[in-house]
This record gives structure tokens, C-alpha cells and sequence, in this order.
């Protein structure tokens, strides 16, 4: 049984950073304990998932107003490799659901985060209207939040907002780490969406979704 605790970055201990960093070892990121120490100063919660008392998955988030608008942004989050990987996230983000609708009751919000994934898409099980999909050309607006989630993120300037593609420096960046040993279903779909990553640059995807607040309000959301 996953159990999911979240609390204040600020809370954060170095010895729960070390055991984020352990657990990424084996990751496609492989964040380490400076990096991680730089999210508890940029971001507002942090959200372990652990099962039987080992750490399966984590995730800094912030809830806050893009525009005016509701958004539930995702910054460098992390999770293991093994079968425990799909319910940590599917816990995770049913808990930072839950916090949006305690903030925000009546609304719809957004949730957005960087990926360089398919399987990463995962996270946005059961939202609605997510951008970048296949098949689906992007409008105007819908650009347009793509260029203000890389301006959230620290990257404005380096996005290709027809293809929603983010260009990295080399260095490490904050993602949604999500790439389970066993790939989901739907993952050969959404690989089209990757065709522009540079991992090598170590480019990523800025996709965002809309969790709607009757969802929100009916527990609606997988997890």
C-alpha cells in the first residue's frame, strides 16, 4: 500500500534530500542532492509517496494563479523503476488534486509540468484537453500557455511553442521523472510528440491538462 505524505519544502530535511537522491540514482535523471536542495527553496510543497516505508516516488508542486487562472504546477519530481512506480504517481497526484480542490472548490485548474517521457504522460490520466496530443493542432491560447509555463519554469525564450519543446543547455533540468522499467500502452502513441527532444541537450516537453472542477468536486480523477 503506497502512503502519500506532503508538507512545506521548507520542512524538507538534508536526510530526506539524500534519500530523494538514493532513489534517483537509478533514474533516467538522476538528480542529486544539490539540485534537489535548490527545489526546497523554489518550490512551496514537496510530496513523498512510500510504501511499507521505502521511498517510491516524490514531487515538488506549487498551486498559485498564471493570469488569474488556477495552476497546479509540477516542478522536479521523481519515481523508481519498479511496479511500484504507477500507483506512487497515481497517489501523488491524487493528493495534489485533492489539496486544488480544497483551494480552489469551484474552479477548473491547470496542471503543468515538464517531461522528457512518454510515459510521463501518466500524470495527466483523466484530465481534459491535454496539449501537446497527436493529432492535435495547437491554437492560439493554447501556445500561448505554453509560453507561460516555460516563463514559470525558468526558460523563457528557449521554447519552440509549435512543437512544445523546451531546449536545454546540457544540464540537468527539473522534470516529471516518470519512465517505468515495463512502458505504458499508450507511450508508442505519444512518441511522436518527443520526435524534436534533443536528449543529448537535454531538451524536454512543457504539456499541460485541465482538471475540471466537477472531477475535482466528484473524486473523478484516477488514483
Amino acid at each position: 500500500m503506497i502512503e502519500v505524505a506532503t508538507k512545506d519544502c521548507t520542512a524538507l530535511s538534508d536526510s530526506e534530500l539524500a534519500e530523494m537522491a538514493d532513489m534517483c540514482a537509478d533514474g533516467a535523471c538522476g538528480y542529486e542532492v544539490g539540485l534537489l536542495s535548490k527545489q526546497r527553496e523554489e518550490w512551496v510543497l514537496v510530496t513523498h509517496a512510500r510504501e511499507e516505508g521505502k521511498l517510491r516516488g516524490f514531487a515538488f508542486s506549487t498551486l498559485e494563479r498564471i493570469g488569474g487562472t488556477p495552476s497546479l504546477l509540477v516542478g522536479v519530481a521523481s519515481f523508481v523503476r519498479t511496479t511500484s512506480a504507477e500507483p506512487a504517481l497515481r497517489s501523488v497526484m491524487k493528493d495534489l488534486y485533492r489539496r486544488a480542490l480544497l483551494a480552489v472548490p469551484d474552479e477548473d485548474v491547470l496542471v503543468g509540468a515538464r517531461m522528457c517521457d512518454p510515459a510521463a504522460f501518466r500524470a495527466y490520466a483523466g484530465l481534459a484537453d491535454v496539449v501537446p496530443r497527436p493529432g492535435h493542432k495547437a491554437t492560439g491560447e493554447e501556445r500561448a500557455w505554453g509560453r507561460r509555463l516555460a516563463k514559470r519554469f525558468g526558460t523563457d525564450g528557449q521554447l519552440d511553442d509549435r512543437v512544445f519543446v523546451i531546449q536545454g543547455d546540457g544540464g540537468p533540468s527539473g522534470l516529471l521523472d516518470f519512465s517505468p522499467r515495463k512502458s505504458p500502452l499508450e507511450v508508442e502513441e505519444l512518441a511522436e510528440l518527443f520526435v524534436a527532444v534533443d536528449g543529448a541537450r537535454r531538451d524536454c516537453l512543457v504539456a499541460f491538462g485541465w482538471a475540471m472542477a466537477e472531477d475535482l468536486a466528484a473524486a473523478a480523477l484516477p488514483g
